[in-house]
């Protein structure tokens, strides 16, 4: 990523320009969070920086669980350098003394490539640095379930009033960052925000790396200029293999939307936010036209009620009965309210759970209840208009 031929290592990289300057260079630069939620990944630093005290500690976040992302691993396991310069980096912003690198454990090549940067930093980095193997399990990479694990082993995300950057890792306030802004920091902190500000071609500046995945030549994870429009992505992946009709863009806590209502939307966060829609984690999940929208909705839904932590009513009972619905509309045997219970359970369940899992997959839910419409009442009389009832890719 970025215009560096080769992966930068510790001596490539210029001296950090001070604490006083990062902050305002990452502001300046507009760079946001590439973890899901956008967040202004500066003001996240500043408002770190006027809380910390003696013990803040930086965690480079690259438990990705998000099944079919693979953007944060294909990083880790080839720029682990990149990675680990830009959490010193924000370490220095907020005065941390710690970081702590939390890598996925399934992903094996990325385990690999940053324990051997981990060691090949031979502890002359100015904080303590380590990595920590994050379990499998989709919610392991949200944020409490982090600091949690961290704290007691246990990756389940907590409900305590008080935020990672309040009260983290042993107590101590917490920076808990995606791997992908970390490495973005370290770009910026040596080309400049200039440079960075360059690319992009709508209102969000900037590059990502996003995860192709369906009817392409080429699926797999390509960098992208902010702005760029669905038509341009799939070209640069080699063109379709099939006729897609639907896309999945965000990751499973993002949403479903038609092709041809896409097809020259920018890829841009806040052009997406105005469709109804999130770049979120960054995957591009496109569906053959040809595919079972009901039973592609019903398999990350039954995926998001198979995987949550198990410790508040929305997500075991509500993902659950959401679930059995789509289980029963998927294979045309629907019980008569289904369809309607679906679309009041999706406005209801959010907002009430411990974290926001079950959130996401209500938005997802919500989203493909609208794009396939009529799949969803033709399932619902107990007919599938797709007779193979294939549902896309795992």
């Amino acid at each position: 990523m970025g215009p560096a031929p080769g992966a930068p290592r510790r001596a490539e990289l210029p001296r950090s320009p001070g604490p006083a300057a990062i902050i305002p260079s990452i502001e300046r630069s507009g760079l946001i969070g590439r973890g899901g939620a956008g967040f202004p990944v500066g003001r996240k630093w500043r408002s770190m920086a006027e809380r910390s005290r003696r013990g803040a500690v930086v965690v480079a976040n690259g438990a990705e669980g998000e099944p079919r992302s693979a953007k944060d691993r294909a990083l880790m396991h080839l720029r682990p350098h990149l990675v680990i310069d830009g959490g010193l980096l924000a370490a220095e912003a907020i005065g941390a003394e710690e970081l702590v690198v939390y890598v996925g454990s399934e992903h094996g090549e990325a385990v690999r490539s940053m324990s051997r940067a981990v060691a090949e930093r031979g502890g002359r980095d100015p904080v303590a640095l380590r990595l920590v193997e994050a379990p499998h399990g989709y919610v392991s990479g949200e944020s409490t379930a982090v600091v949690h694990y961290l704290n007691a082993r246990d990756a389940r995300p907590t409900s305590t009033l008080e935020r990672p950057f309040e009260r983290g890792v042993r107590s101590h306030p917490t920076l808990v960052q995606n791997v992908e802004s970390l490495a973005q920091a370290a770009l910026i902190a040596r080309f400049g925000d200039a440079w960075y500000r360059d690319a992009g071609r709508g209102r969000t500046r900037g590059t990502a790396l996003v995860t192709v995945s369906g009817p392409v030549r080429f699926p797999g994870v390509y960098e992208i200029e902010y702005g760029i429009t669905m038509a341009e992505l799939v070209a640069m992946t080699g063109g379709p293999t099939a006729e897609i009709g639907t896309v999945l863009i965000g990751g499973y806590f993002g949403g479903w939307g038609s092709v041809r209502d896409l097809w020259e939307v920018p890829l841009d966060p806040v052009d997406l936010a105005e469709v109804g829609l999130g770049f979120g984690c960054g995957l591009i999940g496109l569906l053959e036209a040809d595919a079972c929208g009901v039973r592609a909705t019903e398999r990350i839904v039954h995926y998001m009620a198979a995987e949550s932590a198990r410790q508040c009513g929305p997500c075991i009972f509500g993902l659950g009965a959401m679930a059995a619905a789509l289980e029963r509309l998927g294979g045309c045997r629907p019980l008569p309210d289904d369809l309607e219970n679906l679309a009041r359970w999706s406005a209801q369940i959010v907002g009430r759970g411990a974290c926001h899992h079950p959130d996401g997959a209500a938005a997802l839910l919500t989203s493909g209840l609208r794009v396939f419409a009529d799949e969803f009442n033709r399932h619902q009389r107990g007919h599938c208009a797709h007779a193979s009832l294939r549902a896309g890719e795992d």
